[in-house]
């Protein structure tokens, strides 16, 4: 280092070194600017900046090295040799544009290379300038300090690349110009340090050679051409910034516009934000310039930060340490002329609690925000399968008592809320680790696991109904609550999930059929009973697709003279197994089931058909079940059938029971005048089994009274029977309506009743019920002898 000192201090004009400094500073300046512009451009422009910066540092480079020589003063005359300071520019140019084009591509190893090759073209540059020199004298070189000085070159000059192209500031900009003057100078004066000059008479200068006035001119020449390139650099610099700064603007006022936060990435350092991250994190915008990306977000490693996935959830760390949900979303984007990677926050807060209501709703019931059906069926099978050997499931199945009529007399509003009350009332009753669950309607249901009593099953059945009948003492006049309560057991009573639910189910029915606000256990006679209720009610459903059902027709005559008035049609079951089941055994279940409608429908359309055939007088009388009677088009139905079977409606005759009546009589009221304005018959069927009103009598249009046969039979020997029958038929008789007796089953009751004025009989002594085939043969017989008669 001495001898560099040495030979700058003793050996060079201090102004002319300064100068060349300069000079080379300028260069450098100029070339670092045009580089980080060859970075950012593409296609031919890109060359087109790469031989700018190529011609200006290397002018640069070459003016540096000979105002430098020109301040050299070795006490010899000194000359240069033109072909070889000209291949010194060349080689300068080509080396600044080789190193400049690799160093272009970004990637460190790059950057290296190729400032690596911008230090090695000064070297070749100034050795190449030295060999221009001529001097009367040979000169000695110190191979260290040659050594030093391309090591300094290359060195500084890979250190300047990657300075400058790091990421673009100004700070960063004049350090790497300042690194790159000084890659120039330490590689020249120290090149300079490393040869020495021998006096040597025998050596003369060329005269071809250009001397040092000439060569000061191609330098000043060489200077304005930097000049020149600097002034176009600075230009485009200064053009290129204020293109930069409001484009900057611009798009930080659309990034501030957006809604969800915006952050931009070199790598896992975040180089800018927009103002909904700024509050979405809680942190200003300064603290969040420079962060690395990974302290930003949770569950993000930091060489995995920009995944292959373009979208994944994770959790943002809020500047008060509290997390909260957010998805991203990445890509990457061309920004300041280089690859980053852009990323999307987006705040899923309200998604989340969204994505909650929507699975609570899903698995609860909105009204009384107990479980629902398809959460209670989870529940049950995650208890079911965690169970243990020695515990057992009780399932309680509860359906309200007559809350129908809740919803009729005080309406849906006051229904909603008993449903409120119940849930509230029997969830108090709950212990921990059972679950109430609304299964649809006024149904519930109670999973209560890890019972080892089936009497802790009893006890809570017990508490619930105690909790119902407390509630009833305070409640207002707008309907009492009361449950029946049905419990099975798993795995004693069944060993499967659906299984486990019907046999709850059908002790809810005992429950409800022995008196209600009660409770009962599942037993194996339920069950057998159950099971066979529910396969009559599927044979039922086909018996009249498969015509097991027939008519019988049992006739109506006057008591006075016997004449044969209408006939009433009985419905008969023929099973293909069980052979004949009574009416009372599967009508109730029909009834039940809602089967009634469709065989109902069939029985007035076949009883129908078959009295259009019959003499014009006689009537045909048809039993109506309740739940045909409150069917909404129930009397669309009955014309209906007369007009397809042609059977004038004055001939038809339903009959119906007081039961029917007061289910909705508001209804039932509604349907009977429209059947009486078709011209339709109506007869009040087992008069005295059911309320037998007095009020009913008359606020319904009924055109006949049958008195049911349980007060015919023994009439004539039993007074309680014989004065029952009488006051029914005083009552007719005031009414003006003509009275049926059924079930005249002796000649004995027949002169009971003949002598008591009874219009109409009924009963197996005046006519069992009979095939159509034998009513029509009757009548065959009838017309025979009718004819007989007349030809006599």
């Amino acid at each position: 280092m001495l001898t560099v000192y040495n030979c700058i201090v003793n050996e060079h004009d201090p102004g002319m070194v300064l100068l060349a400094g300069v000079i080379g500073a300028i260069a450098s300046f100029a070339a670092i600017i045009l580089l980080q512009h060859l970075c950012k451009s593409t296609g031919r422009t890109r060359w087109l900046w790469t031989a700018v910066a190529a011609i200006c540092f290397g002018f640069g480079v070459w003016a540096t090295h000979f105002i430098a020589m020109l301040a050299f003063a070795p006490g010899l005359p000194t000359a240069y040799d033109v072909p070889l300071t000209a291949v010194s520019l060349l080689l300068a140019i080509v080396f600044s544009g080789l190193g400049m084009s690799v160093a272009a591509r970004q990637k460190l190893d790059h950057q290296l290379v190729g400032g690596a090759i911008v230090g090695s073209g000064i070297a070749v540059m100034h050795f190449t300038g030295m060999a221009a020199l001529e001097v009367e004298g040979r000169l000695i070189w110190d191979m260290g300090l040659v050594a030093a000085s391309l090591i300094a070159g290359v060195v500084l000059g890979a250190l300047a690349m990657r300075i400058a192209l790091s990421r673009s500031n100004e700070a960063k900009t004049i350090a790497a110009s300042l690194t790159l003057t000084l890659a120039i100078c330490t590689m020249h004066f120290t090149a300079m340090g490393a040869v020495s000059i021998t006096p040597d008479p025998t050596i003369t200068i060329s005269p071809f050679s250009i001397p040092s006035m000439w060569l000061a001119m191609a330098v000043a020449f060489a200077a304005f051409m930097i000049f020149l390139m600097t002034a176009v650099a600075l230009w485009v610099d200064i053009r290129d910034r204020s293109r930069a700064i409001t484009e900057e603007r611009r798009m930080r006022g659309l990034a501030n516009a957006a809604m969800e936060g915006l952050l931009v990435c070199d790598d896992t350092t975040i180089i800018t934000a927009n103002q909904s991250l700024c509050t979405l994190s809680g942190r200003p915008l300064d603290e969040l310039i420079g962060m690395d990306f990974t302290k930003l977000f949770t569950s993000i490693e930091k060489n995995g930060v920009l995944a292959d996935e373009p979208v994944w959830e994770t959790t943002l760390k809020h500047a008060d340490g509290t997390t909260q949900p957010v998805e991203l979303l990445s890509r990457v984007i061309d920004y300041s002329g280089k690859p980053h990677t852009v990323v999307a926050v987006r705040d899923l807060r309200e998604r989340k609690k969204a994505e909650a209501d929507i699975r609570r709703l899903a698995m609860h019931d909105t009204l009384t925000n107990l479980p629902n059906r398809r959460n209670f069926t989870a529940r049950l099978e995650e208890e079911m399968e965690a169970l243990p050997e020695d515990k057992s499931i009780a399932l309680l199945c509860l359906d309200l008592d007559r809350f129908k009529e809740v919803n009729d007399l005080f309406g849906h509003a006051a229904g909603d809320t008993m449903l409120r009350k119940v849930a509230d009332n029997a969830g108090r009753a709950l212990r921990h680790g059972q679950m109430l669950a609304r299964l649809g309607g006024d149904e519930f249901a109670i999973i209560a696991p890890g019972l080892s009593d089936p009497r802790e099953a009893a006890a809570l059945a017990e508490e619930i109904l105690h909790a119902f009948r407390k509630e009833n003492e305070q409640a207002s006049n707008d309907g009492l609550m009361s449950t029946s309560i049905g419990i099975a057991l798993y795995p004693q009573d069944a060993r499967d999930q659906e299984t486990l639910i019907n046999h709850a189910d059908t002790a809810l029915y005992r429950a409800k059929s022995e008196g209600r606000d009660t409770y009962r256990f599942y037993e194996h006679e339920m069950g057998q009973e159950a099971r066979a209720r529910r396969i009559m009610e599927h044979e039922l459903r086909h018996a009249v697709s498969r015509r097991e059902f027939h008519l019988v027709y049992q006739p109506q005559k006057k008591l006075d003279t016997g004449d044969l008035i209408g006939y009433e049609a009985l419905l008969r079951w023929r099973h293909p197994e069980r052979g004949n089941i009574s009416p009372g055994v599967f009508i109730p279940v029909a009834e039940e089931s809602g089967a009634i409608v469709p065989i109902g429908e069939w029985v007035l359309q076949t009883a129908c058909s078959a009295a259009a055939g019959w003499k014009d007088d006689l009537m045909i009388a048809v039993n109506v079940s309740a739940v045909q009677l409150h069917s909404v088009n129930f009397p669309q139905t009955v014309h209906r059938v007369l007009l397809e079977t042609g059977l004038s409606p004055h001939r038809l005759e339903i009959e119906i029971t007081e039961t029917a009546l007061v289910r909705d009589m508001h209804r039932a009221l509604t349907t009977l005048r429209q059947l009486k304005a078709l011209g339709i018959k109506v007869a009040m069927d087992d008069f005295g089994t059911g309320y037998s009103s007095l009020s009913n009598l008359r606020a319904f249009p009924f055109d006949k009274i049958k008195i049911d046969g349980s007060f015919i039979r023994q009439v004539d020997t039993n007074e309680q029977a014989a004065t029952i029958v009488k006051a029914v038929l005083g009552i007719g008789r005031g009414l003006g309506l003509p009275v049926l007796a059924e079930g005249v089953e002796t000649s004995g009751e027949l002169s009971f009743l003949a002598s008591e004025f009874c219009q109409i009989g009924q009963g197996y002594y005046l006519g069992r019920p009979s095939p159509i085939e034998d009513v029509l043969r009757e009548f065959e017989t009838e017309e025979q002898k009718r004819s007989d008669a007349n030809a006599a």
